[in-house]
């Protein structure tokens, strides 16, 4: 079952087309990876998901379904809603998550308050259950602000609470990007057990190759707001149809040996 459905999107900056003609699925239970370059137009697709455009931006044309309903056409209570308990972000910068001005704790009893009915108690017990799911020291993380916490740990907060209300469909913008490398590696990794215990689909958006090859199932390239191609990742990977798409896989840098100069991408999408 197709949990989101990007159809035929695009959206202008003034008169300039940002992301033409964008088609895109994820299906429940499902990792698919957009991948790109920084400009590349991947962030401004996952805002226009979730209504998260700036003003300056607009969706000219196409719709974008979750389980069947165009949220482009949902008012701002009704996609207030689907934000958290149907549709979660994890960002590439948690700090844009939390305010500076109150606990992890506080904060995360006030989305459950928003979106469930559950007494003080029951709230900060699920609150404390999620921080220890994430491999968190609850109360510490708990009474702690934004500050306190390490990039590595308020991500991993971040995560908590974007999966607090069992979301079906999480969309991980960049999230490691900020991370070293053993850091980023964990991050994943709790983003795949989380989507292991609740079934959730994932949209994964990032420039890193092997970490698209690692985690997802299907695989979309996009360049200059064009996907230039889709398919599964075992065969975007093994064999590439799109000459962006090649250049792309080989400038991934050998374990073996390191090449004097990686290779420039040309020519235009879909050619």
């Amino acid at each position: 079952m197709k949990i989101l459905e990007i159809k035929d999107v695009t959206v202008h900056f003034q008169n300039q087309a940002i992301l033409q003609s964008i088609q895109l699925s994820v299906k429940k239970g499902e990792w698919a990876a957009l991948i790109g370059e920084s400009g590349s137009g991947k962030s401004v697709l996952a805002s226009s998901i979730g209504g998260l455009l700036p003003s300056e931006l607009r969706v000219s044309a196409g719709a974008v379904y979750y389980k069947g309903r165009n949220v482009l056409a949902c008012g701002k209570e009704e996609m207030r809603t689907i934000l958290g308990a149907g549709i979660s972000y994890v960002f590439q910068n948690p700090q844009s998550v939390f305010s500076p001005f109150y606990s992890i704790g506080k904060q995360f009893e006030e989305v459950l308050r928003t979106h469930r009915r559950l007494t003080k108690q029951d709230r900060r017990k699920k609150a404390l259950e999620m921080l220890e799911q994430v491999g968190l020291p609850a109360d510490r993380a708990y009474s702690s602000y934004p500050f306190q916490l390490s990039g590595g740990q308020l991500q991993r907060a971040s995560i908590a609470i974007a999966m607090m209300l069992e979301p079906e469909l999480l969309i991980a913008d960049e999230p490691t990007s900020s991370l070293d490398s053993l850091t980023a590696a964990s991050i994943l990794h709790l983003i795949k057990k989380m989507q292991d215990k609740t079934g959730c689909g994932v949209l994964f958006i990032t420039h890193d190759l092997r970490q698209a090859k690692k985690y997802s199932d299907h695989t979309y390239i996009i360049k200059r707001g064009n996907i230039a191609e889709s398919g599964p990742t075992s065969r975007v990977f093994s064999n590439p149809s799109h000459p962006y798409t090649k250049t792309l896989l080989s400038s991934i840098p050998s374990l073996r040996s390191t090449p004097d100069r990686l290779p420039v991408a040309y020519g235009r999408t879909g050619k």
